[in-house]
C-alpha cells in the first residue's frame, strides 16, 4: 500500500501538517519498522565486553571471588528495586530492549571503568589520598566530575548513536536512570565486599542500609539530570553542537548535586539533612516524572488527534490508546474476543505510541527517516484495528 507524502516541517506547537487520509480497506502485510538508529550499535558491546574482562580481571585482584561474589548477589537487591522503578518511568513508551541493555552495561562497566582508570592514575601521580583533606577533596571534587562525566557520555553516546528512540525528557531521564543503576550496581559489589572483609557482618549491614536502603536512588537522581537535558534538546529538534552544550549544563547540574550529597555525609549531619534535604529533593524528583509523563500523554493524545481527524482513529479509539484507563480498558475488551486478542491489542497501543513519537519528530524536522516509520505504523495500526475487529 502507498501512502501520502510525510508531514511538512513545522514548529514544535504547530501541527506538521495534514495527516494523510486513512484507506478504505487492510492493509496486506505489516511492514517492518527501520532499525537503524533506534537500536544499540553491536561494537559498543564489543568494546564493552572487553573493558568487562578487565574489570572482573580488577575485582578479582583486589577483592578476592568469593567477596566479590557476595558483594554481587547482595548488590542485586538495590539493583532490582531501581529497575523495578525505572519499568515504571518507560511504560508509556518503552525503549528499544538493546539500549536498555547497552544503558545498564555502560553504567555497570564504562563507566565504573573510567572512574577506576581516573582514580588509579591520579593515585600514580599524586599518592593515595590518606589524608582528611584529600578525602574531601575525593568525595566533593573528584568522585562527583568525573563519575558524573562517565554516565553522562554514555548517555551521549546513545543520543548520537541511537538518535531515533531518543525522543524527549522521560526517554533522557530512562537512559540517565538506567546507566546510574548499572554504575550503582558495581559501585555496590566494592562496597558491600570491602565492609564485608574489614567489618564483617556488622560493617556490611550499615553499609547496605546507607546505600540499599537509603539512598538506592541518589545516582539515580544525578544521572537523570544530565539524562532530562539530553532529552530536552532531542524533544526540540536541536542541532548536535547544541545538544552537546546542553548536555554539559546537565552534567554540570549532576554533578553539582552529587557533591551536595557527598558533602552531607562528611561535613554535616548526614541523617538530618538526608531528612530536610535528600528526602525533600527525591520527592521532587518523583513529581517531576509524573509531570513529565503526563506531558508525554498529552503529547500522544495531541498527536493521535491529528490522525483521528483524518481518518485513520476515532475519537474514541485516540481516548483508549492516550489515557492509562483507557489502556487497560482495551486489553481487558481484547481478552474477552475470540481467541484472545490481548496480543494484537498491546501491539496496536505499542505502534500508536511509536506513531506519535514520530509525528512528533516530523514535527520539529529532525528525522529524515520518520516518513517511513509513519508509513509502516499506519500499516500496522490500522491492520491491528481489522484484526480485532475480524469475525
Amino acid at each position: 500500500m502507498s501512502f501520502p507524502s510525510p508531514f511538512a516541517r513545522a514548529g514544535d506547537g504547530a501541527p506538521a501538517g495534514a495527516a494523510p487520509a486513512a484507506p478504505a480497506v487492510p492493509a496486506p502485510s505489516l511492514p517492518p519498522l527501520a532499525t537503524k538508529g533506534r537500536r544499540a550499535v553491536p561494537w559498543l558491546f564489543a568494546l564493552l565486553a572487553v573493558a568487562l574482562v578487565a574489570l572482573v580481571a580488577y575485582f578479582l585482584q583486589a577483592l578476592g571471588p568469593g567477596a566479590s561474589i557476595a558483594g554481587m548477589v547482595i548488590a542485586l537487591l538495590p539493583l532490582g528495586a531501581v529497575l523495578l522503578a525505572v519499568r515504571f518511568i518507560d511504560r508509556w513508551e518503552p525503549e528499544p530492549r538493546s539500549l536498555i541493555v547497552l544503558a545498564l552495561a555502560w553504567g555497570a562497566i564504562a563507566a565504573v571503568g573510567i572512574a577506576l582508570g581516573v582514580d588509579l592514575v591520579l593515585r600514580e601521580l599524586f599518592g593515595a589520598a590518606d589524608s582528611p583533606a584529600a578525602e574531601a577533596l575525593h568525595a566533593v571534587v573528584q568522585a562527583p566530575v568525573v563519575e558524573e562525566f562517565a554516565k553522562g557520555l554514555g548517555v551521549l553516546v546513545i543520543f548520537l548513536t541511537a538518535r531515533r528512540a531518543f525522543d524527549g525528557p522521560v526517554d533522557g531521564i530512562v537512559y540517565g536512570a538506567l546507566i546510574a543503576a548499572g554504575f550503582a550496581f558495581t559501585e555496590n559489589i566494592q562496597y558491600f565486599a570491602v565492609s564485608m572483609i574489614e567489618g564483617g557482618a556488622q560493617q556490611l549491614t550499615t553499609t547496605f542500609i546507607l546505600r540499599g536502603i537509603l539512598s538506592p536512588f541518589a545516582h539515580v537522581m544525578f544521572a537523570s539530570i544530565t539524562g532530562f537535558a539530553v532529552g530536552l534538546a532531542a524533544r526540540r529538534g536541536a542541532a548536535a553542537r547544541d545538544v552537546v552544550a546542553t548536555w554539559m549544563l546537565g552534567m554540570a547540574g549532576a554533578a553539582l548535586l552529587h557533591a551536595l550529597w557527598n558533602g552531607s555525609a562528611l561535613f554535616l549531619d548526614f541523617f538530618g539533612l538526608y531528612v530536610t534535604l535528600q528526602v525533600p529533593l527525591f520527592v521532587l524528583f518523583i513529581l517531576g516524572i509524573l509531570l513529565l509523563r503526563r506531558e508525554e500523554r498529552r503529547l500522544t493524545r495531541k498527536r493521535l488527534g491529528e490522525y483521528a481527524a483524518a481518518g485513520w482513529f476515532t475519537v474514541a479509539e485516540v481516548d483508549m490508546l492516550a489515557t492509562p484507563r483507557g489502556r487497560r480498558a482495551a486489553l481487558a475488551w481484547a481478552r474477552t474476543l475470540r481467541g484472545d486478542r490481548t496480543a494484537v491489542m498491546k501491539d496496536f497501543i505499542a505502534d500508536a505510541a511509536a506513531l506519535a513519537a514520530v509525528r512528533q519528530r516530523m514535527a520539529t524536522g529532525r528525522d529524515p527517516g520518520a516518513a517511513a516509520d509513519q508509513q509502516a505504523l499506519l500499516a500496522r495500526t490500522h491492520a491491528a484495528r481489522q484484526a480485532l475487529f475480524a469475525p
